[in-house]
């Protein structure tokens, strides 16, 4: 059975039960592309190698908070 068929019986499937239906094949593709690198980059963290770009971004927010302008 193909993605694509799984994917079709598990969308009749859901409106025959009233439930919601999954999401397409391949919606979340990118976000899990995201995710994996930045695991890897948290990991290389954990090792004490350098981060870079998002991850380095992030702990440099969260070390070096921004002052607030004064009213």
């Amino acid at each position: 059975m193909t993605i694509t068929q799984q994917y079709l019986l598990d969308t009749y499937r859901a409106q025959r039960l009233g439930t919601p239906a999954p999401p397409a094949p391949g919606a979340h593709d990118w976000q899990v592309v995201r995710e994996l690198h930045d695991y890897g980059q948290f990991r290389a963290v954990i090792a004490e190698r350098p981060a870079h770009k998002r991850i380095r971004q992030a702990l440099g927010r969260w070390l070096r908070p921004r002052a607030r302008p004064t009213r």
